[in-house]
């Protein structure tokens, strides 16, 4: 019987988050809060759904399909090809991941048609890896190859690292299923080193799974157990409840090798009990189908064939060819063992189909016996003679000696139901041949094993006889320094603590300097938005009684609707120590479209944001903008009522934010004339203490600087914000 190994490697295809449980919780609740702020319908908000879709597709499916089909729908409206594309991609990985094929297939060919008609070769990698890793799953292990090497090809050509481990581990898998363990090690290993690198846990997961399948395929059990049991403390420290399930599956395979089948079985029922596990129909199955092959190994046959009864079933609603295969072999051998001969005939017929089509040789040479055993049973030789030839011909070219020897002995019974006395001769000398090449491979099996438990008793005694002599040097040296510190000792406390008390006095004179520095600067700002807000908000309550006053119903309800708004939104930011650009702008417009309802005569504004400026990262202090908007509406359009405009330009370069207001007003230098010299500059040197501040916060420079325009012979005032800030990635 074979047994069907799982591990979570395909899940490293759909690119390249590595988080634990706990962030990817973080990430979400940050990604929900960034759309409640970004009502904007735009590829930012795209993004953002296509981002929630990705972090719910393996825990929260149906959450991740709804995401995924807001951003598509939102991707229509705004026309954004590679929004929508990209909503496809995450609609195919989740029913993929649902063992959903035909659905998840029509999902990647839409992509890769718009990521085609967009030449976006990053996206079409992606997708060329995801239809890798479906192929795989049903079975179709050469175009799952071809579709990987296709994705590594784009990302060598464009530069992209990041992507290139999960190819090379895919990659590798297919090497591993078809027998090539040298290829697949190097391929494991190189990726293994990547994931180390980027702290990516699924991908560390991934790997050690796949380099202990490899080991166990060579026999190596000890040092199988030993990779599994790694994957399995990297998935319970991550809380990765389907990479916990796939471990115990997987310990559970070796053990059943060695036909351990008690331990075997216990590691198969832990992971049954995982209940988040159970959404994957595709691992379920496998861990079914292997416990059935137990109780066909303990000749249990009545258990066993319920099990593969449901796993068949379950096959055929996700078409999983290739373990539907494996399980109808399973069955054929389970009727065999109660004499249901033609049942057991039509499961190998079946499984036989199948694996002539996906080219699984292994299953396909397993049906070939099958069949033979059964017509032999039935006493039709002509045709057991067939079947039986033809498993020998196959195991034979693909050296697979139990297989092979199975074909022998066969035939030897066989030829000599047919009298064919001279031919069963042959065959049972054959047959000696492969029982003898079967018994060197299992003992060199159990050779490998000893010597690796040997080599390993061989280091542990060695670690605590090389601790046991530097135990012996420490106590030793321990003894000779002890009179000496002795007399050291009083002298260095002494020292020490005079180093302590001046060290001590020097921080306390520092710290009472700088925090008495910060409370004045605070208390400074607390003062200047302690004058502004209560009288704008006394200004704007009395525009609103003037409108309820005059009857101008819409309108009021309008500039309550505004004014609420901006309300809402100083006070929200103000609790904060920093706030996203696009809130900052959000705040700026309302402000300045409230004024606009205020005044007789509107102003004309501007808000104009660099293209390479992505505002929804950009993280900045709040209020540094609108006191001077402010300032240019009260002051410089004092005795200004036509022709008023304010220019906000926001750019970035040699990594600074700069923000640009200008006015066509009177000017800064006409306006202190007029106006109290010292309000001014009081305004302008807290704003600059602040920012002072703020740069030692921030590390990046921060400054103002306000001008008179007629330098530049216009009129009006220019302010120039250099402003501090942090970029956060999504």
């Amino acid at each position: 019987m074979k047994i069907i190994n799982t591990s979570i490697g395909c899940l490293l295809c759909f690119l390249f988050f590595s988080t634990t449980i706990l962030s990817q919780n973080r990430k979400i609740d940050s990604l929900k809060n960034e759309l409640s702020i970004h009502l904007q319908k735009d590829t930012v908000r795209v993004k953002i759904l296509n981002h929630l879709a990705y972090y719910h597709y393996r825990n929260n499916p149906s959450q991740s399909l709804t995401y995924a089909e807001q951003a598509g729908q939102l991707a229509d409206e705004i026309k954004s090809i590679k929004g929508k594309a990209r909503s496809f991609y995450m609609k195919g990985i989740t029913y993929m991941e649902q063992s959903d094929f035909e659905t998840a297939t029509d999902y990647y060919n839409k992509a890769i048609t718009l990521y085609t008609r967009i030449d976006d070769l990053k996206g079409l990698a992606g997708c060329y890896n995801a239809v890798g890793v479906l192929n795989k799953y049903t079975g179709n292990l050469k175009l799952a190859l071809e579709y990987y090497k296709k994705a590594l090809t784009i990302n060598e050509e464009l530069g992209v690292k990041k992507g290139i481990p999960n190819y090379l581990y895919n990659i590798g898998s297919i090497y591993a299923d078809t027998g090539k363990n040298k290829e697949a090690l190097t391929n494991f290993e190189i990726a293994l080193d990547s994931y180390k690198k980027d702290e990516n846990q699924y991908g560390i997961l991934s790997c050690l799974n796949a380099i202990a399948l490899v080991h166990e395929d060579q026999g190596n059990y000890p040092l199988a157990v030993e990779y599994h049991n790694k994957s399995l403390e990297v998935a319970k420290k991550s809380g990765d409840s389907l990479g916990v399930f796939q471990s115990l599956n997987n310990v559970g395979n070796v053990y059943r090798q060695q036909k351990l089948y008690d331990k075997a079985l216990s590691f198969y029922n832990q992971a049954l009990n995982i209940q988040q596990a159970s959404r994957n129909i595709k691992t379920i199955n496998a861990i079914k189908n292997n416990m059935a092959g137990i109780y066909v190994d303990n000749k249990e046959f009545a258990i066993a064939i319920p099990y593969f009864i449901e796993v068949i079933k379950l096959s055929r609603k996700i078409k999983n060819t290739e373990q539907l295969a494996i399980s109808l072999n399973g069955l054929g051998h389970a009727y065999l063992g109660i004499k249901k001969y033609p049942e057991a005939l039509t499961s190998f017929q079946e499984s036989n189909k199948i694996t002539s089509t996906n080219q699984k040789q292994y299953d396909l040479v397993a049906s070939y016996i099958g069949m033979s055993t059964v017509y032999f049973y039935m006493r039709d030789y002509e045709l057991a003679l067939v079947n039986a030839e033809k498993g020998a011909q196959l195991s034979k070219k693909y050296k697979f000696l139990a297989h092979e020897r199975d074909s022998y002995e066969l035939l030897f019974k066989i030829n000599n139901q047919l009298k064919e006395h001279k031919k069963a001769f042959a065959s049972n000398q054959q047959l000696k041949v492969l029982n003898d090449s079967l018994f060197n491979r299992e003992n060199i099996q159990k050779i490998t094993q000893i010597e690796y438990e040997y080599k390993y008793k061989n280091e542990l005694e060695s670690a605590e006889k090389r601790e046991l002599k530097l135990t012996k040097t420490v106590n030793t040296t321990f003894q000779n320094l002890e009179k000496s510190r002795q007399n050291l000792l009083l002298g260095v406390i002494a020292f020490l603590l005079t180093i302590l008390i001046l060290g001590a006095i020097i921080f306390f004179l520092k710290l009472r300097n700088e925090k008495s520095k910060t409370q004045n600067i605070a208390i400074e700002q607390k003062l200047l938005r302690s004058q502004m807000t209560p009288h704008f908000i006394f200004n704007s309550l009395s525009v609103l009684q003037g409108m309820i006053l005059n009857k101008e119903e819409k309108k009021s309800v309008s500039y309550l609707s505004k004014f609420s708004k901006l309300l809402r939104i100083t006070l929200e930011n103000s609790r904060d120590k920093t706030v996203s650009l696009t809130q900052e702008l959000i705040a700026v417009e309302s402000y300045l479209e409230l004024q606009n309802m205020e005044a007789e005569q509107a102003y004309e504004y501007t808000v104009l944001v660099d293209d390479i400026i992505d505002s929804s990262l950009f993280k900045i202090p709040p209020m540094l903008i609108q006191p001077f908007i402010e300032n240019a509406i009260e002051h410089g359009f004092k005795n200004r009522k036509e022709n008023r405009v304010i220019d906000i330009l926001l750019t970035y370069a040699n990594k600074e934010l700069r923000c640009i207001i200008k006015d066509n007003g009177i000017g800064i230098d006409a306006n202190q004339e007029k106006e109290n010299r010292h309000k001014k500059s009081l305004a302008t040197t807290i704003t600059s203490e602040r920012l002072k501040m703020l740069s030692k916060d921030f590390k990046v420079k921060g400054s103002v600087t306000v001008e008179d325009r007629k330098k530049y012979n216009k009129q009006g005032t220019i302010v120039t914000l250099v402003i501090p800030y942090k970029i956060e990635m999504v």
